[in-house]
């Protein structure tokens, strides 16, 4: 959600960019503006008092009438319908209708949240409320919010606008198309106005990911599960219009799992992934622990474990290494190096 703080850090350049439609709001107010790298902070600090006159608003005020510009805007192309600022799961009950041991959860755009628990603990009921914004009328009785506000419920019955995008353990296509015939039909969906730009830039992304590269001609259908996992995470961050992605033990995807977070909380998305891998679940922000039904705990990942997750890095590495060196009947020799080093250290 823009807000008019955020807009007075940023550059006139950044804002026509990201919200083309703002360029003529600048012309109307007759800004004096010399250098459009410049911020809105900056650029009125610079003015004189005739300047001053002559755009007739203040800093706060310019920002504050720019931002509702902005939201009309959106209101008026649709592009609304998928900001969500805020999610908020207001607690409900166990199995055992115990409440959960909560009052209320906000996971704000830009987070990534892991959740853990063992098998049939109730991971997938809490997705399931978050996906169809419950309202204390699923088993457990939970409340979703978006932005603090009951939601609307375009959420639940608009098959277009789906809040949650998934990414299962298994993507399997079935249509014969390549890689970029794929792309481009996604793009045109969207109505994507650069769409060569962006297609070109979901294609690059994915095959970052991708522990194995492919080609643009390549088939889909030929794709591996890590390349098919790696193509899908960069298409649902770039032009997916869901504000929230739910990834599903992504451990399993055979893909660079760091970047992919990375690349989606870049995109200004909610992150919530289930995951047993305990690298992943400490990449998260806060982790939510779920086991009989309900929520049991809501842990913020503190800086020791941060510096723990570093450890395990490292111990990961030789576990990746070695797969590949056993995979292409690599020499193991390499591995018992790495592993008298980390005895060493």
């Amino acid at each position: 959600m823009i807000s008019k703080d955020k807009l007075k850090n940023l550059s006139i350049n950044e804002i026509i960019e990201k919200y083309p439609y703002t360029e003529g709001f600048f012309e109307d107010q007759k800004l004096a503006v010399d250098d459009k790298d410049k911020s809105l902070k900056e650029i009125f600090s610079e003015l004189t008092i005739e300047e001053m006159e002559d755009v007739v608003f203040d800093l706060d005020q310019f920002a504050g009438s720019l931002t509702s510009h902005i939201r009309n805007m959106q209101e008026f192309l649709g592009e609304n319908d998928s900001i969500v600022g805020t999610l908020s799961i207001v607690a409900g009950k166990d199995k055992d209708g115990e409440w959960e041991n909560y009052e209320k959860l906000d996971i704000k755009s830009g987070e990534i949240i892991s959740i853990v628990g063992p098998t049939g603990s109730g991971k997938s009921r809490l997705l399931a409320d978050i996906e169809w914004t419950a309202q204390g009328d699923t088993p457990t009785e939970r409340q979703i919010l978006i932005n603090d506000e009951v939601p609307d419920k375009k959420w639940r019955f608009t098959g277009g606008k789906k809040l949650v995008a998934q990414l299962s353990q298994n993507m399997n296509f079935v249509m014969d198309l390549s890689v970029m015939e794929f792309l481009n039909l996604h793009a045109e969906s969207r109505l994507i106005d650069n769409q060569e730009d962006v297609v070109e830039r979901i294609f690059k992304e994915a095959n970052q990911l991708a522990g194995e590269q492919f080609g643009r001609e390549t088939q889909i259908t030929s794709l591996s599960g890590g390349q098919s996992r790696a193509l899908m995470i960069a298409d649902t961050a770039i032009l997916s219009s869901s504000p929230i992605i739910l990834i599903d033990e992504i451990e399993n995807a055979g893909i660079n799992r760091e970047k992919a977070l990375e690349l989606l909380v870049g995109e200004e998305k909610i992150v919530l992934m289930a995951t047993h891998d305990p690298i992943l679940a400490l990449m998260g922000d806060k982790r939510i622990i779920i086991n009989n039904g309900g929520i049991k705990d809501i842990i913020e990942t503190t800086g020791e474990e941060k510096e723990l997750m570093k450890e395990l890095k490292v111990l990961d590495k030789v576990m990746t290494d070695l797969r590949d060196d056993l995979r292409y009947g690599n020499n193991l020799s390499r591995i018992s190096d790495e592993l008298a080093e980390i005895k060493t250290a």
